[in-house]
């Protein structure tokens, strides 16, 4: 591992510093709240409003869409959601040794896979472009590698974040070919990275939108902080024995505005101010079983697993692109990274807002914020099964040492101007590897071809239930 950082050249540092009754719900932690009448909503809150007044409670999940996508005022819409200036910092803008980490993990296994001539990069939901710009620039280090990428796939809906990664990929305007999206402006559909060796860019709306026909190429997949902003449905196991569906209805008008509990930290960063907002939106439980209920939890490990009172999160749009990822990577023989936070088992109530880097009541004013929801890594390998073959999840800090950052940071910390560059340095890499930081709740999932006799770096083989190796 040393010995491929030592190919690598140094560069300075980037410093850096998600029709049924229905009964209110109590105990997934609803704040008091203030009412649909007492303030101006915004557009998307009206309409969110409007919808529930008229045909009645919502899924989370259809909450979730809304407030993430929607055109008439989604969160994904703005695109200037991520970094210090935005609501939440990710591990690529937190430094450039993950986005060279994750690179030196593909051109490993690319050379394991026997140097295919052909390959392609793909990202699920790039951000501001900043991971494929990093990974970008640490594969042209291995020439032989980067020769062989014929292009770079970006599966992003939002109109301003493409304009983003357009400009950060390094796009020259006078080669992109733009598109009409119904808005004002157009946005960019294929342009070529100037700056990272003429590679061709292409953007998408969904993944099964990605057509590699009979190009031979293999794609090489990363879905990062993908997975965490898909749409979950909440069940409640009842008395009864059966699962109830938990919607959101509009709130009750009279109560006082709520402050947002809990902070979003990073290293260096002065503490953020509370956030006041009026929570225009309450969760309700159905009496009876809903359909969704019915299919999503048709699985028996549900019950056996769950009692009464306890809370159950279930994504089927995650297992929807989950299946469409396994199967594509299973028929062009790819190579996939899922690196989310979460945990190895169905969680009950994780949904969250982040708002200027802090918690914040996620049915307060929809499209103001992030909503994100711990990934089900269980659930993903699960609805993978037989399609493709799933190792891990390991811990983000585990696979970070592994793939060889610390040698990458002494690399750096060599070329580093002054002391304080490198205390900024190490600060990062510690909030990238700390268990009591990222490191431990981050999670990394490999996806290889069905049938694979690979074992990827750095995970273990894996075993039978009698503990065979297989």
């Amino acid at each position: 591992m040393l010995a491929l950082w030592r190919r690598t050249a140094l560069r300075a540092p980037r410093l850096a510093p998600r029709t049924v009754l229905w009964t209110p719900r109590g105990g997934l932690h609803t704040p008091p709240s203030a009412g649909p009448g007492s303030e101006e909503l915004t557009p998307l809150t009206k309409h969110i409003r409007d919808m529930i007044l008229a045909t009645g409670p919502i899924t989370v999940a259809r909450y979730m869409q809304l407030a993430l996508t929607s055109p008439v005022g989604g969160y994904y819409t703005r695109g200037q959601a991520f970094g210090r200036e935005g609501d939440f910092v990710t591990s690529p803008e937190i430094s450039q040794m993950f986005g060279e980490v994750l690179a030196v993990w593909y051109v490993m296994h690319w050379e394991q896979l026997g140097r295919p001539e052909r390959t392609v990069f793909v990202e699920l939901g790039p951000g501001r472009g900043t991971l494929m710009d990093d990974m970008l620039r640490a594969a042209r280090r291995f020439p032989a590698f980067f020769a062989t990428v014929r292009g770079v796939h970006l599966v992003e809906r939002s109109p301003e974040l493409r304009r983003v990664q357009h400009d950060r990929l390094g796009c020259d305007a006078k080669q992109t070919r733009m598109e009409a999206d119904g808005g004002a402006q157009p946005v960019p559909a294929q342009g070529v990275s100037e700056s990272r060796g003429g590679v061709a860019v292409h953007w998408h709306d969904l993944l099964d939108s990605i057509d590699l026909g009979s190009s031979g190429c293999v794609p090489l997949v990363v879905a990062h902080e993908f997975f965490d902003a898909l749409p979950v449905h909440k069940f409640e196991k009842g008395a009864d024995g059966l699962w109830h569906e938990i919607l959101v209805d509009v709130a009750e008008s009279g109560s006082a505005p709520v402050a947002a509990s809990g902070t979003v930290r990073f290293a260096g960063s002065p503490p953020p101010q509370p956030a006041q907002g009026a929570c225009h939106f309450k969760f309700v439980r159905t009496r009876s079983v809903t359909p969704g209920a019915a299919l999503l939890l048709r699985d028996k490990r549900f019950d056996a697993q769950f009692s009464s009172g306890d809370l159950v999160e279930v994504s089927p749009e995650s297992a929807r692109v989950m299946v469409q990822l396994a199967d594509w990577i299973t028929r062009c023989n790819g190579l996939g990274l899922v690196v989310d936070y979460g945990q190895d088992w169905t969680q009950g109530d994780t949904l969250r807002g982040i708002k200027s880097h802090r918690f914040a009541n996620p049915l307060s004013s929809p499209g103001s914020m992030d909503l994100t929801a711990d990934v089900d890594f269980s659930y993903l390998r699960h609805v993978a099964q037989g399609r493709a073959a799933c190792h891990g999840p390991v811990e983000q800090g585990a696979f970070l040492h592994a793939m060889g950052i610390q040698a990458r940071l002494e690399q750096l910390l060599r070329s580093a101007r002054d002391h304080a560059m490198q205390k900024t340095l190490v600060d990062c890499y510690r909030r990238l590897t700390d268990p009591h930081s990222m490191g431990r709740v981050y999670k990394v999932l490999a996806v290889l071809p069905s049938g694979s006799t690979l074992v990827p770096a750095p995970f273990a083989p894996q075993t039978t239930a009698d503990g065979a190796a297989r």
